[in-house]
């Protein structure tokens, strides 16, 4: 029997230009609460430092934020780059959500630094500690799982809160660690989505069933920016295109301001790493985005979409939301069971 594919959202509380941090953390509740109201399955948000147009850095405090003004819907991170901090740190935090918000909490797992060298200096890390990220990670296992009882070091809160652990990826490395440790897979097909493919079948072909997860489950990331017409959708996700150029080029800056012209922003080499790099994207009216969604999901075949719409305007991204119902995801199924 097939399924509806859940649907999840990934903020990362932009900060548009001319803003403040607030305006933008603001903005994110709202979005949550949206995303809640629609009846989307996740809203997780993003570990990044150092970016003026990301308000999302202190990931657990803001979700704390997020708990607190939602209800029902999953909060979690999509992701914690590890290799910024000590698995007890993040295992005591993520165990403080839990205590507070029960269940409804996920920790998604990375291992870049998510940000240049300088500032992995200042976080007073080293690029090396990215190798330990196996390592990290079982610990982290071992810490929120129940088993601690008899260890000198416990976390408090985290021990017994049993909290998912999510490996994210973009490359064969954590597609082969989810599958070795049996847990969920997160694809960043919605900014690298060149080895998905391969990432997707490595994945499902060695996944050992573990205490965690029976079977392998995939969610996929995309970009997903709909609005009554073409045309509008195509201009406001030109904000994120920009964004995207902006940060080749080691430019920093809040969000900006969306343009029809971009044209006059990128060169053609720029334009083709944009395109390359966003190709899993679904810009458009329900009606133009709904076969491209469903050819995607037949040929991919995830258990699991979280998208994405990191735009200057906050009017355009709650449209955007309250247009997705309208994509019946009911009709846009997939073949696998949701776990």
């Amino acid at each position: 029997m097939s399924h509806a594919i859940p649907l999840s959202f990934l903020d990362l509380a932009p900060v548009p230009m001319g803003k403040s941090i607030a305006d933008g953390i603001s903005q994110t509740v709202a979005i949550a609460q949206k995303a809640e109201a629609i009846g989307l399955n996740r809203y997780w948000m993003a570990e990044h430092h150092n970016m003026p147009g990301i308000a999302s850095a202190a990931t657990s405090v803001l979700l704390s934020h997020i708990g607190s003004q939602t209800e029902r819907i999953r909060i979690g991170a999509g992701g914690i780059m590890l290799p910024n901090h000590a698995p007890l740190v993040v295992a005591e935090q993520f165990g403080t959500l839990n205590a507070l918000y029960g269940d409804r909490v996920d920790l998604g797992l990375g291992r870049a630094p998510g940000t240049d060298s300088a500032t992995f200096q200042a976080l007073r890390r080293q690029m090396s500690d990215a190798e330990r990220f196996p390592q990290d990670v079982q610990e982290l296992l071992y810490l929120l799982g129940k088993g601690t009882d008899n260890s000198p070091v416990q976390a408090f809160p985290g021990a017994s809160s049993n909290v998912p652990i999510w490996i994210l990826g973009s490359s064969l490395f954590g597609a082969t660690l989810a599958a070795h440790l049996g847990l969920p897979y997160v694809f960043a097909s919605h900014f690298a989505p060149q080895m998905m493919q391969q990432a997707i079948s490595t994945y499902r072909e060695q996944f050992k069933p573990s205490s965690y997860l029976d079977k392998p489950y995939v969610m996929l990331a995309a970009n997903l920016l709909l609005a009554d017409d073409d045309e509008s959708a195509n201009y406001h996700f030109s904000s994120a295109q920009q964004s995207f150029v902006r940060l080749r080029r080691g430019e920093r800056g809040q969000m900006p301001k969306p343009t029809h012209d971009m044209d006059s922003i990128w060169s053609q080499a720029e334009k083709a790493m944009v395109d390359n790099a966003l190709s899993v994207s679904f810009i458009g009216t329900t009606a133009s985005v709904k076969p491209k969604l469903a050819r995607f999901i037949k040929q991919h075949q995830p258990d699991e979409l979280i998208v994405t719409a990191n735009v200057y305007d906050q009017t355009a991204r709650l449209r955007s939301l309250e247009l997705i119902p309208q994509l019946d995801l009911f009709a846009l199924q997939s073949d696998a069971a949701i776990a």
